[in-house]
C-alpha cells in the first residue's frame, strides 16, 4: 500500500522534456506505486473484448452517423432518436466508454460564469437524475452528494458569489458559508486559512459506465443502432454542383454507410477523424490523472470539494475519495495511438505532486491514507477550454462533438440536445457562440499547431484561476498584427487579442509594454520572463472592483465627448458581397432595405429562421471599382460592402457563406479584412480636424450621417464612412494597409492642437453602452430577437421584401413580447461586468448581460432582458412600472429602469448637433 504522504515526499523536482518533444508515459522511479484501475464497480469494459467482428452488421444508409461511444456520442444520439431522427447510427471501433470517458471522474458543477452553460448543466442533470430512470427503469449511477466550492482570499470568495447571483436567475440552490459553517458540514476539512465556501447541495456526480448504457438501452428503444467493435476508416465527401463540399458516405472496417452527416464524437482521436474528411479539428491530447484513496472514517456523504486555489478537486467515491486536478506542467500526449481502448499510462508523481500538496492541506487525514489506484488516462483539450461543436467550415454535413476538456460528463446531455437540434434544424437552441467551431477560431488558426498548442496549454493550466473580466491570454498572441500595431505599441498602447488578431485595449502613459513569446509559465524547462510589463499590468487588473487603469479609460472616454479620439478598428471584417445575385442575396440576408443607390450606408441586422439575431453590422452600397482593388474592387452586377466587429468576422462569413451555398445564388463574398486597415475618428472637432486632412466637404449637406465616399487623405485614397459607434459626430476611415500609417499620422498630426487622443476599445465598450449601442453576443445573440433587443427599426417589415427570419419576427410581433431588453443605471457607482440578478418588485426577473461604467453620466450602466414572473408579455409600461434592484455578489443595489438611452437620448451628437 502507498500512502499520500509518501508520494509527496518522493516526488523530487525534476525537468520534464520540452513542450514540443515526445514525453513517453512513465512513473517516476522513487516514486509509490498503485494498481492503475477506475473507482467504478462496473466499466463497459467487462462486457466483452473489444475485438473481432462487429456488435451487428453497419446499415448501407443512415440519416446520420455519430462515430466515437462515448459520453457525447451516447448523449448525441439519444437526443436525435427522441427528436425523431429515425435512422441514426451510432459507431464505436472499441466498446461504448472506451477511450476518455470510462476514466472520467464524472463531477457535475451546476454552476459556471455563463448563463448558457448553467441551462446545459442543468438539462444533463435532468437526464440522468430524471430523465433516463424514467423512460428505462434504470438507474444511470447519479449520486447528489453537493458540492462545495472552497475561497483562499476574497476575489475568490467574490468570483463564487457572483455565481450565487446568477444562480438564482435559474433556480439553483447555492450558500456562501463562513469557515465554521463549512467545518460543520465537512467535519474533516482544514479552515484555517479559509476565507469562506459556496456550497450547492444538489450538485453530484455521474458514473459513466451506467449513464452510457442507460443512453444508449433508451436510444435503441427509440429506433437508433449501435454499433461497436466497428472502426471507421474513411470519410467520403464530394463537391456538389457549385462546388461546395459535402459529406457523402462513412467507410467502415465491415462496410460503407451512404450518409449526408457524421457527427465527430471520437475524444482525443478527434483530430485523426477529421483528417479522413479534410476537416481540421484544434485540440490537442494531455494525460490527466486522479488517485482513488482507501477508506477514510467519516468521508461519507460529504459533498464534492473543488479547491481551485490549489488546483485540486476531491470527489466522494462511496468511503474515499478520488484526488485530482489541472497542473501548470501537463503532459502532451505527442503520439497519439489508436489502440488504447481502455488503457491507461503510469502516472508521473513528479507531475501529480502539487495536487497531493493541496489535498492534504485541505484534507489533513490524507497524510496518512492509503492510495488504492491511480488512473491517468487521455483527455482532449483546446485552445480556450470550451468544447467544439457544430458543423465544422470545411465540409458540410461534418459535425464536431469534440474537446470538452474533461467536462464531457457534465456537459454531455445539455450539449447532446444541441447538437441534435443543430443537425435537425440547422442550428441549435441555445446560444452556442462560445462553442461553435465555425465561430470561435479564424480559419488561420485552426490548423496553426504552435498557436494550438500554447493556448491549450495555458487553457489547461488556468482552468481554475479567477475568471476576471478583464483578462487576457499570455499565449498564442502577435499571430495577426494590422498595419497600425508598431506605430501604436510605441505610444503605450495594451493590446487586447480576439481570433487572433492584436486589437487596442488601453493606452498607457508608462510606455511600451509589448507581448512577449509565450514561457509556458515556467513549465517544461522555460525561463520565466522577468519584468514582464503587459503581464504585471494584466496583474493590476485581477479585480471585481474598479480597475487601477480606470481613471486612464476615463480619460479617454471624456476626451472623445468632448474634443476627439481616434480609435484604431483595423481588425474589423471587412467584406465585399458582388455578383450578378448580389441584391437578391442581400435583400434575403439583411433585415434593413440596404438596396439603395452607390454611397449609402446601412445599421443592419442578420437573422436566422427563427428570427434570433445573427449579427449587427453596417452594409454600404458601393459601385464597381479597379481590378485587384482591395478600396473598391471590380465587380459585374451589384456590390456591397460589409464592416463586422473583428471578434465576430469568422462567425458571419460562416452564416453568410451557408446562406450562399444553401440558396445557390450567383455572388461572391470577398475578404479583405488583411488588406485594409480601420481608423474611426470620433468627437465634437472630429470635422474640424478631418476638414484639414480629407479633400471632401464633410458639412452636413455634403456629407450627411450614414453615407460613404472615396476621398483623399495625406495623398492615399481611402473610403471615409460617417458611422459612429460611440454616440458621437464621427467618420472611419478604411484604408489601404500600405497607407495605414501615413494616413493616421496626418490625422494625428492635424489634431494634436486639438488635444487628439488615441483611444482603445475599453473606452469603445464604456461609450457605446453609454449611447445605448448594441454589442452582439453580449446584449445580442442569435437567441435574441430584434424586438426584444429593441431593434425593430432595423427590419423593412412595412417593405413587403422577405428576409431571412422574417416569419418568425412578425409572429412575435402578432404574439407579444414575453421578454425584453431593458437599460439600468445605478446611483452607487459599484462595479458591475455582467451576469448579476435583476430584481423587478421582489422577485428575479433576468439577469444582466453587460455592463460598464458610463463617465459622461458618471454611473455604471447595465443591461439585461427581463421577463414578467407571471409569464405575461413585456410591454413598455411594464418596463416603467417596477421597482429595480440589481444584486452583485449577493449584494443589492437600486437601479433605475430606462426606455430610452440615458446619453444623448435625441440621437442629435452623432448628426452634428452639439
Amino acid at each position: 500500500m502507498s500512502y499520500v504522504s509518501c508520494a509527496l515526499r518522493a516526488a523530487a523536482p525534476r525537468c520534464l522534456p520540452a513542450p514540443w518533444r515526445s514525453p513517453r508515459p512513465f512513473s517516476s522511479a522513487t516514486g509509490p506505486t498503485a494498481k492503475k484501475s477506475v473507482p467504478y464497480q462496473k466499466t463497459l469494459k467487462e462486457e466483452g473484448s473489444g475485438s473481432g467482428e462487429p456488435s451487428r452488421p453497419p446499415p448501407p444508409s443512415a440519416e446520420v452517423v455519430v462515430v466515437g461511444g462515448g459520453s457525447l456520442g451516447c448523449q448525441t444520439t439519444y437526443h436525435l432518436a427522441k427528436q425523431g431522427v429515425t435512422s441514426v447510427v451510432l459507431l464505436e471501433r472499441d466498446l461504448l466508454t472506451s477511450g476518455t470517458t470510462w476514466h472520467t471522474a464524472g463531477l457535475l458543477w451546476q454552476l459556471r460564469p455563463s448563463d448558457v452553460e448553467v441551462e446545459l448543466l442543468a438539462h444533463t442533470r435532468d437526464v440522468v437524475s430524471r430523465e433516463l430512470p424514467a423512460e428505462t427503469g434504470l438507474h444511470t449511477g447519479w449520486v447528489e452528494n453537493g458540492g462545495l466550492f472552497i475561497a483562499s482570499n476574497k476575489q475568490r470568495l467574490d468570483e463564487y458569489k457572483r455565481l450565487m447571483s446568477l444562480g438564482k436567475v435559474y433556480g439553483v440552490e447555492s450558500y456562501v458559508l463562513t469557515p465554521s459553517q463549512t467545518k460543520d458540514l465537512y467535519p474533516l476539512m482544514n479552515i484555517d486559512d479559509l476565507y469562506g465556501t459556496l456550497y450547492v447541495p444538489k450538485d453530484g456526480t455521474m458514473d459513466p459506465a451506467g449513464t452510457c448504457s442507460t443512453l444508449a438501452r433508451a436510444a435503441t428503444a427509440r429506433g437508433a443502432m449501435i454499433i461497436e467493435n466497428c472502426p471507421v476508416t474513411g470519410i467520403q465527401v464530394r463537391a456538389d454542383d457549385f462546388g461546395v463540399k459535402r459529406v457523402y458516405a462513412v467507410e467502415t472496417a465491415h462496410g460503407t454507410i451512404q450518409t449526408p452527416c457524421v457527427v465527430n464524437c471520437a475524444g482525443v482521436w478527434a483530430r485523426a477523424l477529421g483528417r479522413l474528411a479534410g476537416v481540421h479539428v484544434p485540440l490537442v491530447g494531455m494525460h490527466h490523472a486522479y488517485v482513488v484513496t482507501e477508506r477514510i472514517e467519516g468521508i461519507q456523504n460529504m459533498p464534492n470539494v473543488r479547491d481551485h486555489d490549489a488546483s485540486v478537486y476531491l470527489r466522494l467515491q462511496g468511503d474515499a475519495l478520488s484526488v485530482g486536478g489541472y497542473e501548470s506542467n501537463p503532459i502532451f500526449w505527442e503520439e497519439v495511438s489508436e489502440k488504447f481502448a481502455f488503457g491507461l499510462f503510469d502516472l508521473d508523481w513528479d507531475v501529480f505532486m502539487q495536487h497531493i500538496e493541496g489535498a492534504i492541506n485541505r484534507v489533513p487525514v490524507l497524510e496518512k491514507t492509503g492510495i488504492k489506484s491511480t488512473v491517468c488516462g487521455p483527455e482532449s483539450f483546446t485552445a480556450d477550454h470550451k468544447p467544439l461543436m457544430g458543423e465544422a467550415p470545411e465540409v458540410r454535413g461534418f459535425f464536431l462533438g469534440c474537446g470538452f476538456n474533461s467536462a464531457g460528463m457534465m456537459l454531455g446531455g445539455g450539449c447532446g440536445r444541441e447538437l441534435a437540434h443543430w443537425i435537425i434544424h440547422g442550428r441549435p437552441e441555445k446560444d452556442m457562440y462560445g462553442y461553435d467551431i465555425r465561430q470561435r477560431f479564424h480559419h488561420s488558426l485552426t490548423d496553426n499547431n504552435r498557436w494550438i498548442r500554447e493556448r491549450s496549454h495555458e487553457s489547461y493550466a488556468k482552468n481554475y484561476s479567477v475568471v476576471f473580466p478583464h483578462d487576457e491570454p499570455l499565449a498564442g498572441r502577435n499571430v495577426r498584427k494590422d498595419p497600425l500595431h508598431e506605430e501604436l505599441l510605441r505610444q503605450g498602447c495594451i493590446f487586447q487579442e480576439r481570433h487572433g488578431w492584436e486589437r487596442p485595449g488601453w493606452f498607457s502613459p508608462g510606455g511600451a509594454a509589448p507581448v512577449l513569446d509565450y514561457d509556458y509559465y515556467g513549465a517544461y524547462g522555460q525561463e520565466r520572463h522577468r519584468d514582464y510589463t503587459y503581464n504585471r499590468l494584466l496583474g493590476d487588473e485581477y479585480t471585481f472592483d474598479f480597475p487601477p487603469h480606470h481613471d486612464i479609460i476615463k480619460n479617454e472616454c471624456l476626451t472623445c465627448r468632448n474634443a476627439l479620439a481616434l480609435f484604431d478598428m483595423s481588425y474589423f471584417g471587412k467584406f465585399y458581397l458582388v455578383g450578378p445575385e448580389a441584391t437578391k442575396a442581400a435583400n434575403w440576408l439583411f433585415t434593413a432595405d440596404v438596396s439603395k443607390e452607390p454611397g449609402s450606408t446601412v445599421y443592419t441586422c442578420m437573422l436566422n429562421k427563427r428570427g434570433g439575431v445573427e449579427s449587427d453590422l453596417t452594409v454600404s452600397r458601393i459601385s464597381p471599382g479597379e481590378p485587384a482593388s482591395p478600396l473598391a474592387p471590380a465587380f459585374e452586377g451589384d456590390g456591397y460592402y460589409l464592416a463586422i466587429g473583428g471578434a465576430v468576422a469568422q462567425h458571419n462569413w460562416s452564416h453568410i457563406t451557408a446562406v450562399l451555398q444553401d440558396m445557390k445564388l450567383q455572388c461572391k463574398l470577398l475578404d479583405c479584412s488583411e488588406e485594409l486597415g480601420m481608423m474611426s475618428i470620433q468627437g465634437p472637432l472630429s470635422r474640424v480636424v478631418l476638414q484639414e486632412v480629407l479633400d471632401t466637404d464633410l458639412s452636413n449637406e455634403a456629407f450627411p450621417f450614414s453615407t460613404h465616399k472615396l476621398a483623399t487623405a495625406a495623398g492615399c485614397t481611402v473610403r471615409a464612412m460617417r458611422l459612429s459607434f460611440v454616440g458621437e459626430m464621427g467618420w472611419e476611415l478604411h484604408v489601404p494597409k500600405a497607407d495605414c500609417v501615413k494616413v493616421y499620422q496626418a490625422v494625428m498630426q492635424a489634431g494634436a492642437r486639438h488635444g487628439i487622443t488615441n483611444a482603445g476599445y475599453r473606452a469603445i465598450d464604456s461609450l457605446s453602452i453609454e449611447k445605448g449601442y448594441r454589442h452582439w453576443h453580449a446584449d445580442l445573440r442569435p437567441d435574441d430577437t430584434p424586438l426584444e433587443s429593441g431593434l425593430a427599426f432595423t427590419c423593412k417589415l412595412k417593405s413587403g421584401i422577405p428576409f431571412l427570419g422574417r416569419e418568425a419576427v412578425e409572429a412575435q410581433k402578432a404574439k407579444g413580447i414575453f421578454r425584453r431588453l431593458v437599460c439600468f443605471t445605478t446611483e452607487e457607482k459599484v462595479p458591475m461586468f455582467g451576469l448579476e440578478a435583476v430584481w423587478r418588485d421582489g422577485k428575479v426577473v433576468g439577469h444582466i448581460r453587460r455592463a460598464d461604467f458610463g463617465f459622461a453620466i458618471d454611473k455604471t450602466i447595465a443591461y439585461g432582458y427581463i421577463r414578467d414572473p407571471t409569464g405575461g408579455p413585456v410591454s413598455l409600461d411594464f418596463v416603467k412600472s417596477g421597482s429595480y434592484e440589481l444584486e452583485r455578489m449577493g449584494v443589492t443595489y437600486p437601479a433605475r429602469a430606462h426606455t430610452k438611452s440615458p446619453f444623448d437620448p435625441d440621437n442629435k451628437r452623432v448628426k452634428g448637433f452639439y
